[in-house]
């Protein structure tokens, strides 16, 4: 008879440990408070419009390519994506436009041909991020850093022998601005701190890794969005035996003699040898493990951002925006204080633009487009967040009429928005912080809580809000980890 294990949560990573512990022979059940799965890789419908909710930059395909090989199927037939020519378009006020070309070369020329920062810069700045990523990534990545025998893994020993080549101890802007003296060039790359909800004033500089992703390894697009993640991993999870339970909120985890053994659902105890949960990890203390220690840290480090997004029906097309656009703040520094010191939200805020239609024409009706307009905004800490989205809604349209000379309004057909109550709400992330624990410090990695408890066996944590951290890569990650912990049946 099959070990019986469950999953709470059916984000990415929920569906990734899923898959994977179905490869090593467990009967799955996964157990998804909402009406279906994906967590915060969503999709909303609207008028003849859709929309992807979730993140929207696709990037190391091969690590969901992963999960069907490791299912013996070919990923292909199940999973199609596309190089994209351009990560993104970057606009400022004053006109300055800079395609994010995915060949490195044609962008480091994009940007000595836009504002004067020598290609050979660029491209040196790149090697160093790639650099940076190769000494990292099987440590603080695919790795736990909270067992002791992974510090004497080769590749520790050689992330300790280029220490000093990892920034730990100055911040990503400082960083930037002794790359490049172009104010703008150094705000491109300030915003990857963005990423994981991060302050590039505060995070430090090894987070350069990230840039490698996007422009080294490149950036793809799923051929029918980003919910076909989802839906194709769904798919495979249910092919391999998994079986999913929607609407089905799990109210406690049941751990006896330092054990978890089962699961309350629906006023029932059903037992199960192992448990991996998805949830993030303050909601679970809080509401699912009731009388076991908090750890304390979770609370006391600063949060990472959250979001508000406007989902707006375009009746126009434009030609001049590409699949994902920035429209950049002219005071960055002062956005990030206000996100993170003030807990509140800048007059001019930076604008991300995702048009899903550029590369999934039916997506939106002929002629018109979907545009997914998100600003970052601070955690829900209990702002009057009616009167900050009716602000927010003006200054973004002001914003983008300064940037595209028009005004967007009079061709919005259709609209609905998101924000932190409704992220909490909708995705059980605690206090709407899309990524847990900020990266705001220079030990924000060890901070992080493991995928495992000591005290607790046979119970796993995966996803954004534990270690490696969030965004589809990390989660991915958290999986293959938590995999690597698991003992096959």
């Amino acid at each position: 008879m099959k070990q019986k294990s469950a999953v709470i949560g059916s984000g990415i990573a929920g569906i990734a440990s899923a898959i994977r512990l179905a490869a090593k022979g467990y009967s799955v059940s996964v157990f998804e408070q909402g009406p279906r799965a994906g967590g915060k890789i969503s999709e909303r419908h609207l008028n003849g419009f859709r929309f992807d909710t979730g993140p929207s930059l696709f990037t190391l395909p091969e690590m969901v390519a992963a999960l069907f090989s490791l299912a013996g199927k070919d990923p292909d037939k199940y999973f199609s994506y596309k190089p994209l020519d351009a990560s993104c378009k970057y606009l400022w006020e004053d006109g300055t436009v800079i395609n994010a070309w995915q060949n490195t070369g044609d962008f480091a020329a994009e940007v000595e041909r836009q504002t004067g920062v020598p290609a050979l810069q660029v491209m040196r700045f790149l090697d160093k991020s790639r650099k940076l990523y190769e000494i990292t990534n099987e440590v603080f990545l695919f790795n736990t850093l909270h067992k002791m025998r992974n510090f004497t893994l080769p590749a520790y020993r050689k992330s300790l022998l280029h220490l000093h080549e990892l920034d730990l101890f100055t911040t990503m802007h400082k960083k930037n601005s002794r790359w490049f003296s172009d104010p703008k060039i150094v705000q491109l790359f300030d915003r990857y701190a963005t990423y994981n909800g991060s302050n590039p004033y505060k995070t430090p500089a090894t987070l350069n890794i990230i840039p490698h992703l996007e422009h080294n390894t490149g950036a793809f697009f799923p051929v029918k969005g980003m919910y076909h993640i989802v839906e194709s991993l769904t798919e495979l999870a249910e092919e391999m035996g998994v079986k999913f339970f929607f609407n089905s909120p799990v109210h406690k985890i049941i751990v006896e003699g330092k054990k978890a053994k089962g699961l309350h659902v629906d006023g029932r105890m059903l037992p199960f040898d192992l448990i991996v949960s998805d949830v993030d990890i303050v909601t679970l203390y809080k509401n699912l493990l009731p009388g076991l220690p908090f750890p304390k840290k979770q609370l006391s480090l600063e949060r990472s951002t959250s979001a508000l997004i406007f989902y707006w029906g375009i009746d126009h097309v434009f030609p001049e925006l590409s699949l994902h656009n920035i429209l950049f703040s002219k005071e960055y520094k002062k956005e990030f204080h206000h996100l993170f010191t003030g807990k509140n939200i800048h007059d001019d805020p930076t604008v991300y633009i995702f048009i899903s239609a550029k590369e999934v024409p039916s997506d939106a009706p002929e002629g018109a487009e979907n545009w997914y307009v998100m600003i970052n905004v601070p955690e829900n800490a209990g702002q009057d967040w009616d009167h900050l989205i009716r602000k927010a809604r003006r200054d973004i349209i002001a914003k983008i009429k300064r940037v595209l000379k028009v005004d967007i309004e009079k061709y919005i057909v259709a609209e609905s928005f998101a924000d932190p109550r409704s992220i909490e709400a909708d995705t059980g992330s605690y206090n709407g912080s899309l990524y847990g624990l900020s990266s705001n410090n220079m030990l924000a990695a060890f901070y992080r809580h493991p995928n495992f408890k000591k005290s607790i066996k046979n119970l796993y944590f995966t996803g954004g809000s534990v270690h490696p951290g969030g965004g589809i890569p990390l989660c991915l990650a958290s999986a293959r980890i938590i995999d690597r912990e698991i003992p096959g049946v």
